[in-house]
C-alpha cells in the first residue's frame, strides 16, 4: 500500500532535479503521472537545461516502478500547452488528483544591474507559470471536488536573497498565491500548499558560479561546495540535501493523510531558516 495508490500526479518541471524526484517519488507510492518539461535553454540560466532526454529518462525511471506515466514536452510560459496536455493526461488517466507546480528556473545579478528580460523570465517560469498550472487543471479539480495542489517556493519565500531579488519576490508571489488559491478552494475540497527547499542537490545548484559563491573564491570545486554546504542548516552533517526530501514532503502533503493541510508553506531546509546568521557584506558609514 504507497501513500498515493489510484491517484494520477501532474508534475511540471519534471526532466530532472527536483521534478524527477517528485514522478518517481510519487510513482513509487502508487500513482501514475503525467510528466512535462521543455526542451530548450532560457538566457541567462548557467547550469545545464531539462532536455527531451531528460525527460525521456524520468519517465523510464517512473515506469520501472510499475505506474504509468504520459510525458510530453510543454512550456509552462504557454497556457495553450499546459491546456493541451491537462487534456490528453484526463482523458488517458481519466483524472488528475494532484498537481505538482514545480517548474522554476535561477539566475542571479544584483537587481539594479538585471536587464527587463533577466526579471521577467524568472517571473514568467516561477510565479506565472505556476498560475498557468494552476488555472489548467483547476476546473477539473472543482468538477471533481477534490484535489491537493503543491507548489515548488523556496526558503527564498521567507527570507532575502541579495544576489536574486527577482527570484526572491517570484518566490513570495507563490507563497501569496498558494494562500489565497487555498482560500478560494478549500469550499470545493481542494487543498493547496507550498513546499520550500533549502539548498538542494539539482543541477540548480551544480555549477561553477554556484560553487565559487557557496566557496566565497574563485575556481572552487564540487568538494568545496560540499564542505561549504555543511554550514547552510542546522543539522549535523547535511549540507545539499538530496531532492528526494523535497519529494517525500509533497508525496505526504498529496495524500489521504494530509487531509487537515492547506495553506501552508512547509520548509524543508535542514534547519536552514532558524540559523541567526550574519552580515557578509556590511557598507561602512560615509
Amino acid at each position: 500500500m504507497g501513500l498515493l495508490d489510484g491517484k494520477v500526479a501532474f508534475i511540471t518541471g519534471a526532466g530532472h532535479g527536483q521534478g524527477r524526484a517528485h514522478a518517481v517519488t510519487m510513482a513509487r507510492e502508487g500513482a501514475d503521472v503525467i510528466a512535462i518539461d521543455i526542451d530548450q535553454p532560457i538566457a541567462n540560466v548557467l547550469y545545464q537545461h531539462a532536455s527531451a532526454d531528460d525527460l525521456a529518462e524520468t519517465a523510464r525511471q517512473v515506469s520501472e516502478t510499475g505506474r504509468r506515466v504520459l510525458s510530453r514536452i510543454a512550456d509552462v510560459r504557454s497556457s495553450e500547452a499546459l491546456d493541451a496536455v491537462v487534456a490528453e493526461g484526463i482523458e488517458t488517466f481519466g483524472k488528475i488528483d494532484v498537481v505538482v507546480a514545480n517548474a522554476g528556473i535561477f539566475t542571479q545579478a544584483p537587481f539594479w544591474e538585471m536587464d527587463e528580460k533577466t526579471w521577467d523570465d524568472v517571473q514568467d517560469v516561477n510565479l506565472k507559470g505556476v498560475w498557468r498550472t494552476m488555472k489548467a487543471v483547476t476546473p477539473h479539480l472543482i468538477e471533481r471536488r477534490a484535489g491537493s495542489m503543491i507548489l515548488t517556493s523556496s526558503v527564498n519565500s521567507v527570507e532575502g536573497n541579495p544576489a536574486a531579488a527577482h527570484y526572491t519576490a517570484a518566490k513570495h508571489g507563490v507563497v501569496g498565491l498558494m494562500r489565497s488559491a487555498a482560500q478560494t478552494l478549500g469550499a470545493y475540497g481542494i487543498r493547496v500548499n507550498s513546499v520550500a527547499p533549502g539548498l538542494i542537490d539539482t543541477p540548480m545548484t551544480n555549477y561553477q558560479a554556484m560553487y565559487d559563491q557557496m566557496a566565497g573564491r574563485e575556481n572552487a570545486d564540487r568538494a568545496d561546495y560540499d564542505r561549504a554546504a555543511l554550514n547552510f542548516g542546522a543539522i549535523a552533517g547535511q549540507g545539499a540535501l538530496p531532492p528526494e526530501s523535497i519529494a517525500n514532503a509533497a508525496a505526504w502533503l498529496a495524500s489521504d493523510g494530509a487531509f487537515a493541510m492547506t495553506g501552508q508553506n512547509i520548509v524543508v531546509d535542514a534547519g536552514h531558516t532558524i540559523l541567526a546568521g550574519f552580515n557578509p557584506n556590511p557598507v561602512l558609514p560615509g
